[in-house]
């Protein structure tokens, strides 16, 4: 499990990039596809962008002049991976909590 989240789960704490996210799902987009994607300037989103490309969630590559965003879910695998952990975690002590109640019961 990667234990170097710091960026992003940074990236993923904006409502605003993880809707970027959630456009970028559906295929790679310019600047400009994003943007139009929301009301703010395009400098804003390019700052979003760049979070995003700081916590791996996002690649970025150039043909010509243009700069192509492109979703990267491998970050999203290893967030989610953390997540289970702690999932797991808590089923697991919630599951001996109800073992003590119902033990306490009989």
């Amino acid at each position: 499990m990667n234990t170097d989240l710091q960026g992003t789960f940074r990236a993923l704490a904006d409502p605003t990039r993880r809707m970027i996210l959630t456009h970028l799902s559906g295929g790679d987009m310019t600047i400009g596809e994003v943007a139009d994607q929301f009301e703010m300037t395009r400098a804003a989103v390019k700052k979003h962008l760049t979070i995003l490309e700081e916590g791996d969630l996002i690649s970025v590559h150039t043909i010509g002049r243009t700069r192509i965003n492109r979703l990267e879910p491998e970050a999203l695998k290893s967030a989610a991976q953390w997540f289970d952990f702690f999932s797991t975690f808590w089923d697991e002590h919630l599951s001996r909590l109800q073992q003590a109640i119902d033990k306490q019961k009989n």
